[in-house]
Parts: C-alpha cells; structure tokens; sequence
C-alpha cells in the first residue's frame, strides 16, 4: 500500500458522516461551503467551521471551482482545519460553482491544513484528477448509501481497485511528480505518428499548471490537458506546481519541446527555463475547461515564427531546482531571480524620470533654493493641479512623473533582496528580504548590501522553516514566526555587523569608477560590451545590466559616470538582434531558413527598443558562430559609447527613450557601428566557417518555403 494511501487511512480521509446524497443545501456556491465546512466541524476535523467556510468562501471568489461536467471541487487550506478532509453532497438542487458548461450537482469539498504533509496532498490530487473521468462521476451519481461513497473514494485514491479501461486518456504525466496509481497507464501519454493521422515528427508540448491553493485545478488542468494533447496526436508533459512536492520537467525534455503551454493562476517557478518556446498561457481554470483549445493553439504556435515567446534567454533556461543542484547552480538561480524581478522597479521608474526630464528639464532634479527639497517636491507640494505652477502644465506632470519614477527605483535594493530571499525560502522569504535590503540603502550599502542581505534572509528564513514544531503552530510559521526571526537574523546582521563595511567597499567602487577616463573607461565600455551579448538575457547579461541600473541612483550632474555606463550597457544590448536581423534580411538572406528569415524581421523592432533576447532563436540554433559575431560588435558599440561620453538617464527602452540620452548622435553612431561589424563578422563565418548541420538547415528551410516538407519550424532556444 502506497504511503498516501496508508496517511489517507490513518486520518480517515472520508467517513459516512461526511456524506450527504440527495440534498438540498442552499442555492448558492456560498450556502454549500457553509454546510460542508460545519459538517466538517462537527466532525473534529477542523476547529472552527465558520473560519474553515470564510477561507473556502475566500477561495471560490478568486476563481469558480466548477469543472465541466456538473461537478464542484470548492477547496482550502486553513489554519482552522486540523487533518486533510474531504466532505462530499449529491445536490437535489444544482447550484452555479462557475463552470461553463452549467451548474454543479456533485460536490467535493477538499479542507486541508496549512503545511499539511505532501503525502495527504497527494491523496487529494489524486482525488482531483479522478473527477474529470466520467466513469468516477457516473459512479457517484449512482451511489445509493453514504458507505458507498466511501468505499468509492477509498479504492480511487489508494489504486488498488480500477474500473476497466482506466488511464488511457486521464493521467498526467511522470513529470507531475505525483504519485501514480499502479492500475494507470503510462502517465506520459506519447502517441505514435501513424496514428496522430498527420505526418513528420510528432510535436512535443510541455506545460505547468498551478493554482493559488494547490490543491485541485493544478492536477486536473494536468490531466485534462494530457488527454487533450492525445486526441490532437501530440506528446504533452506536465509539471505541476502544486503543494505536494513538484518534480521539475527533465531539462533535456525542454530542450526538445516544440511548444510550451501555461496554465496558471499564481507565477510559473523557474520560468526561464522555458525561455525562447512558444508559448500559450491562460488561467488554470482555462485547462480544466478548455484543453482541447489550449493543445490546439499550442500546435499552432510551435510552426508560427512570430508566434509568442517564453521570455528570458538560453542561458537562464539551464537553471534548475533538481534535488541533484550543487550550490554553485543554486546561488545563480537566486541571484537571477532577485534580479529579474528587480528589472521591472527600475525600468518603470527609469522611464519615469526620463519622461520627467522631457518634459520639465535636467533642472526638476536640483534642490529649490535653500527649502531643502528637490524641485519635483516643491512643485507637488506646493501646486495642484488647479494651481499650476508658472512654468505650465507640462513642467508639473514631468515633476509627478520624476516623484513618481524615483520612488519606483527606491525599491531596487530591497526588491532585489526580497526576491533573492524568496528565491531561496519561497514566500516566507520575501518580507524578511525587503526588510533586510531596506537596511542595507539605510546603511548605503547599496546594491552589494541588497545581495548579501537577500541571500542571509533567505538562509535564516528556510532554517526556520524547517525546524519541525507542533502542528496548533504551522499556520503561524510562515505568516508571523518566520518573517519575524529571519528579519531579526538578517537585518541584524546588516545593521550590526556587515553593513559598514560593505558601504565601505561600495564607496571605494564608485570612487573607482569616477576615475576612469580615456583608455580605461573604453576597455570598460568593452567589457560590459562582451557581457551583454555574451549569453543573450542570462547570468552574465544579467550582471552587466544589474550593475549598471544599480548605479543610476548614484548619478547626478556631477557624476555622470553611471550615466555613461547605462548608455554603453544599452546600446552594446541592442546589437546582438539588429546585426541579426541585418544579417538575415538584407546582407546574406540564403544563409538562413525561412523561419529565421521572419525571426529577423521581427530582430529590427526588438533590437531598437533594447531587447537582446530577439537574438535567441538564431543563437539556439547555431550558437558557435552568431554569439561570437555577436560579442565583438558589442564590444565595438560598448567601447564607442564610452569613449564618447554618451549618456542614457533611462534604464531601457532603447532608441524609443532619445530623449533621455545625452549625445544621442553618438549613440546612434556607436550601435550602427556595432551592427555592421557583428553582421558582417557573421556572414564571414556562416560563408567561409562551416559545420554539416547547418547547410542540412539551410536546405531544409528552403524546401520549407517552397512547400516540400511537412512540419519544418524554427529553431528556439533550448
């Protein structure tokens, strides 16, 4: 017997007195969940019934918990409830749960503690998956007495009883890391090609589903959308990122995905490892109700060249949350993520104060006369927008947009501490994080700070969380107990112990960096040229723009040293998918498939406006020879741009933010220059460089175009 099964018994999942047949408890979803969680009460599975019904309540308008077929799964995780519990009403009277198809006369309710063990979740997933088989719901319609029921539910979660047929079109995948039952078939659904009725390869789709309580759409979006996947002929695997323990898909099986599919209400973890795939996403509700569109808009996309991307590069996609990850591994994976999710603070609040200076002048940032504020803050403070001030209406939005956008990019250290730390601890981490990297701008650490403050939060938070303590206090640990002691250990630490000398160390870095003129600031502006176009978006790409957007607080008119580097880091960024895009559309047309060629006309666009990952779907392809092409027109660009004393006020954006650019002339000179000599360095080695591969991709994108081959599609990133 499985270990799920043996916790299910031992806790007594179900019982009879947990079933009703044939009542009528209200006419709304509400009036259910008010029944089924005071029955549960009074059962002693959970402590407070109206507290269990709130929660539940709480859940349901979020997202409905109807699925097709007349059945509601309304579910919770909540502190009152004291071991995993299912409750089960056949309706006289169906009520609306939100599914498409109609109301809901069969009802489950899933009530399960918080931090409750993986194996219960993996019972109750189980339970999930079986309610999208007809032969499970027709069951429990036909059921005549409560013990039935039980019985039922019973045989279903344990696997020892299977009605025959079973598994061939409701198992998720092996990659779900969820427990089979031995009675299903192979859970990876793969379908031959002589029976998909298509021909040429058999496409292969990967997905996650997630809902923001894990427990029952995650597993069923799964399974509905594998048996989707084998009714369109295609291979579909699934992870699903629920609370039972999630096994990440194999990296070796992304790699070879044609199509990646989302089903997800809460963020997809380790997204970047999808990076550069065609994507369909939609809420996970979208994936128990419509599978079959899903699969079929997942198809198309794979053979859609402008279809929409994973975002995130190549270089992302190898991070992994195996339990095989050495640390190494582990810490870029925390350090990627705190940065990714710092991106978005600075780059709105860069543009921001970019705007603000186009509209109001450089001067919107000087102090107003001896009152100690800022001219942006005297003009708000001081003016409304029925009292403008003199300089009009312009000069007071420029002033709200530069507010605006400076308090945006107050938050990058500690944004960039609150997710590294979450990274490592998941969401207990993120307070303890914020906190911590708010400690370190108190202390002007800096962003140095806001790295050693995100990974000692994150640390303190997961050995909190691990420490085994009584089951009355878990749904306290990540709310109150771990946010408070790992915000102690770590902005303590930063406060009391590391923060003076790393505000040291980032003194004597900008003091560095203030110095350097002439041929030291050119080898500079080549070295982060090199990064930028070194892997595309990943950890390298990732360093050279993080180090230049952490500086952009420090910049000033009389230190515009930070401004050159953001300018040098951007343009050297906009290289790699024009000269792509060059490359591919005007210079060497036929050394490139069909699909590339579209790939470069979309380059143009995402190259102007600063988007380095445009490069991907060529560097995926033949790596050797367009990554290199590529760093050396980056460092051409890199080393111009420094060399002359360009500057960029806005973080991103590219050409599209001119007007934040100092010697924009410059600029544009130094990225063209770049350009030419990264497209014309490719050519050269796709003429005179050759390797078989890619003269057997040539030829097959051309039979592509002139419609002799089936299924041809363009290469993405891995």
């Amino acid at each position: 017997m499985s270990a799920a099964h043996s916790a299910g018994r031992d806790q007594r999942l179900i019982s009879p007195d947990l079933v009703g047949l044939d009542e009528d408890l209200g006419a709304t979803s509400s009036d259910v969940i008010r029944v089924l969680a005071d029955r549960i009460a009074a059962t002693g599975r959970a402590d407070s019934g109206e507290t269990l019904a709130a929660d539940a309540i709480a859940r349901e308008a979020s997202v409905g918990t109807g699925v097709p077929g007349g059945i509601a799964i309304p579910h919770a995780r909540s502190t009152s409830v004291t071991s995993p519990t299912l409750a089960f009403a056949r309706l006289a009277r169906t009520v609306p749960f939100g599914a498409p198809d109609g109301d809901a006369d069969v009802v489950f309710m899933i009530a399960v503690p918080d931090g409750a063990d993986k194996d219960h979740l993996t019972v109750l997933s189980t339970l999930a998956r079986a309610l999208i088989r007809e032969d499970f719901t027709a069951a429990l319609r036909a059921a005549t007495t409560a013990q039935e029921i039980v019985d039922l539910v019973d045989r279903e979660v344990s696997g020892e009883v299977a009605a025959a047929g079973v598994g061939t079109a409701g198992g998720a995948s092996t990659e779900t890391g969820q427990e089979a039952r031995p009675d299903r078939a192979a859970e990876t659904h793969v379908v031959d090609s002589d029976s998909s009725g298509t021909t040429g390869r058999r496409k292969v789709i990967v997905g996650v589903t997630a809902c923001p309580t894990g427990i029952a759409h995650t597993y069923m979006a799964a399974d509905a959308l594998v048996a989707a996947a084998q009714r369109a002929g295609a291979e579909m695997h699934v992870e699903t990122q629920g609370s039972s323990q999630v096994e990440p898909l194999d990296p070796a099986l992304i790699a070879r995905a044609d199509a990646v599919v989302f089903a997800v209400d809460v963020d997809v973890r380790d997204r970047a490892r999808f990076a550069g795939k065609p994507l369909v996403s939609g809420p996970v509700k979208r994936g128990v109700d419509e599978p079959d569109a899903m699969i079929a808009e997942a198809l198309r996309a794979a053979d859609d060249p402008a279809a929409a991307r994973v975002s995130g590069s190549a270089a992302e996609a190898g991070t992994s949350t195996a339990k095989d990850e050495h640390f190494g591994q582990a810490l870029k994976r925390w350090l990627l993520t705190g940065v990714s999710y710092m991106i978005p603070f600075v780059a709105g609040g860069g543009l921001l104060i970019a705007l603000g200076f186009l509209l109001s002048g450089y001067g919107i940032a000087l102090d107003h006369g001896d009152s100690g504020q800022n001219n942006a803050v005297w003009t708000l403070t001081n003016h409304t927008l029925l009292d403008l001030p003199p300089e009009g209406l312009g000069y007071y939005l420029g002033a709200a947009a530069f507010q605006i956008g400076g308090v945006s990019l107050g938050f990058l250290v500690a944004a960039l501490a609150g997710y590294i730390a979450y990274a490592m601890a998941d969401r207990p981490g993120i307070a303890p994080g914020f906190v911590a990297g708010s400690i370190a701008v108190f202390m002007n650490a800096g962003f140095l700070g806001g790295l050693v403050g995100g990974l000692i939060a994150g640390a303190a938070a997961y050995w909190i969380g691990r420490i085994p303590t009584w089951r009355w206090l878990r749904g306290l640990m990540p709310v109150v107990i771990i946010p408070l002691f790992a915000s102690i250990i770590a902005s303590g630490l930063m406060l009391l112990v590391l923060g003076g000398p790393i505000a040291w160390l980032m003194t004597q870095l900008t003091g560095f960096l203030n110095s350097l003129t002439g041929a030291s600031a050119v080898l500079l502006g080549i070295i982060l040229g090199l990064m930028m176009a070194f892997d595309l978006g990943g950890p390298v790409n990732k360093v050279a723009y993080a180090f230049a957007v952490a500086g952009l607080g420090a910049g000033s008119a009389s230190n515009v040293v930070p401004f050159e580097i953001m300018a040098a880091v951007m343009a050297a960024g906009m290289v790699p998918p024009l000269a792509l895009a060059l490359a591919s559309t005007l210079l060497y047309r036929k050394g490139f498939t069909k699909p590339e060629r579209e790939n470069g006309k979309a380059a143009w666009l995402l190259g102007a406006s600063f988007i380095s990952e445009g490069a991907i779907p060529f560097a995926a392809a033949d790596p050797l020879r367009v990554i290199p092409a590529s760093m050396v027109g980056a460092a051409v660009t890199g080393a111009i741009s420094m060399a002359a004393d360009v500057t960029s006020r806005a973080p991103h954006g590219g050409i599209f933010v001119f007007f934040a650019i100092g010697n924009v002339l410059m600029f544009i000179v130094a990225v063209l220059a770049g350009t030419v000599v990264s497209a014309l360095v490719l050519v050269a080695l796709k003429k005179w460089v050759r390797r078989a591969p890619a003269a057997t991709d040539v030829a097959a994108g051309e039979a592509a175009s002139a419609g002799d081959t089936v299924g041809q599609r363009a290469p993405v990133a891995a």
